[in-house]
This record gives structure tokens, sequence and C-alpha cells, in this order.
């Protein structure tokens, strides 16, 4: 309690402190500043939004997903997720879930019914599904970095690289990128012809294209910076996080940095009823900033 309190009040003295500094950029909606919107959390990620705009984050180490609801209120959704991390939304309603507590792949119904997709490959256990990002066909592309969490019993992986898979609609399931170092953040584009990947550990951040059956070809690099999660606007710019939020257009040009609080930030993605809400988790806290732009 006392450090989301202590967190809660740094974040109100740094918006205070800036409140005049203006973010200014044709994407950003005019006179906007960054909004502090939660700080209930140990720590936030994964923010994905529903059909009508609203968004859930989780807040893993206490294994819980919150909801911001489009009249601007947050609450407790869910406890008892399998330590959710990274989360999407598929075509059917359904929430999309990395889950760390036993290395899983899941899907959250809307009534809260929890069904495992994937729990290891070839008889191995997984690292530990990342990000997930699912493509108009019904599969499921995501991430499967090794970073060992304290409520594991092992500390060792069983696949030793840390891949990119791709789940097929019949769940069957194949590697599609086995060259990063810690791929993390992914995401693909509203046309599905592409899909971008972050190797955090070696800070590169690549763009692919996605073949007819799954996998991927003409691995490019796209920037010198890798991130944890990411997302894409309508107008093709992507959405970096770490030091702040980082936004490039879609030749890789860097257009501007989005100054956080506490620093570093794991997550983004874009919600609110007209889509034009960007949501930012960072450490314990969940802040959003008006854009003149909509998600994907």
């Amino acid at each position: 309690m006392k450090a989301t309190l202590l967190t809660c009040v740094l974040a109100c003295l740094y918006l205070t402190v800036f409140a005049q500094e203006k973010l200014e950029h044709p994407l950003i909606a005019e006179g906007a500043q960054l909004q502090w919107v939660d700080s209930s959390s140990a720590f936030t990620e994964g923010p994905a939004a529903d059909a009508d705009g609203n968004v859930y984050f989780t807040d893993q180490p206490n294994d819980r997903i919150l909801k911001w609801s489009t009249d601007g209120k947050v609450s407790e959704w869910m406890t008892g997720t399998k330590r959710a991390n990274g989360l999407y939304f598929d075509h059917d309603g359904n929430l999309l879930a990395c889950a760390d507590e036993k290395n899983e792949l899941i899907k959250i119904s809307p009534d809260k019914e929890i069904t495992v997709l994937l729990k290891d490959f070839e008889g191995q256990r997984m690292n530990g599904p990342n990000d997930v990002w699912p493509d108009k066909k019904g599969g499921l592309y995501f991430t499967d970095p090794f970073y060992k969490r304290d409520y594991w019993s092992h500390s060792e992986k069983e696949i030793e690289q840390e891949r990119v898979y791709y789940m097929a609609p019949d769940g069957s399931v194949k590697i599609v990128a086995d060259d990063l170092v810690q791929p993390n953040g992914i995401i693909g584009t509203k046309n599905g012809k592409h899909l971008f990947v972050a190797d955090i550990r070696d800070r590169k951040t690549y763009k692919y294209t996605i073949n007819k059956d799954g996998s991927l070809s003409e691995k490019t690099l796209f920037v010198e910076m890798g991130s944890d999660g990411m997302t894409l606007d309508s107008k093709g710019n992507l959405y970096l996080t770490g030091r702040g939020v980082t936004v490039f257009d879609k030749e890789g040009e860097k257009l501007f940095n989005i100054p956080i609080p506490q620093g570093w930030t794991a997550n983004v993605t874009f919600g609110g009823a007209d889509r034009k809400t960007l949501f930012i988790t960072a450490m314990s806290s969940l802040y959003t900033l008006d854009m003149n732009v909509k998600g994907i």
C-alpha cells in the first residue's frame, strides 16, 4: 500500500511539474497532456482493448486483470488468471493471454472461463509465452522469451532457443523465427501482411512478411531499438516501449518520444470508444494520452 501511495504521489508531482510542457505533434491531440489513471497494481502489463474500446490490463504479481471502462472507471475484472502477462482480444471476443504460472497460452471467455491453448512444444515446456497477436484466419503468433519467475518450481529452460511461434487455426504449432536473442513485443499490421517482432535483448525490432501458410520471410531490420510491448496506429506508425514510448513512421524514422514518470514502460495500446486514446502501462501505473489517430 505504501509503495502504491508513493508511486501515486510521485506520478502526480511529475504531471504537475510538467503540466506546462505540451506534447506537440500532429498525431497527438492539440493541447493533450499525459494523464495518470491508476496506480493500484504492483506491475502493469498487457493492455488490450475489446470491441467497445474498454481496456484490460494485467497486474501480474497479484495474478489479476483490471479493466478500464469507457466511462473512465478502473475495476478489478478477474483474479486467478494463471499469472496473465501479455493480452490481446481474438476476433470472437475472447481474451488471449500469455500465462506465466505454467508457461502456457490461454483463452479467457467473456464469462471468465479459461481454456489452455498451449502448454508445451513437442513435449517440452515453453520458456514463457510473453506477447501474442491473432491473424485474420484465427491463427496466433506469439513470442517465447525466458524470464525466470520466483513462483516457478523450475529454474532451467527445456527449450534452449527463445523463439517466435505460430499456432494455426487447427491448433498445430510451428517455429517461425528462431534466430533472435530474446523476442518480446509482437504486433501485426491491419492488412495481415506484415509482422513486427522486437528483440529486446539485442535492442532491435524487425519487420517480416507473413506468408499464406503462416510462415515468415523477408526479415528486415526496422529500427535499432528493442521493445517490451508495442502497437500500431491506423497510419502504420509503430509505438515501441522502454524509456517512455517512442513512435516511428512506416519507414522507421523516429517521430517523437512520450516521456513517462516512472521512466520504464512495459506496454502500450489504443482504446476508448473512438480508439483514439493511447494507453500506457508503466511499472505500477496506467496512463492515457489523447491522440489524433486511431489504433488498428
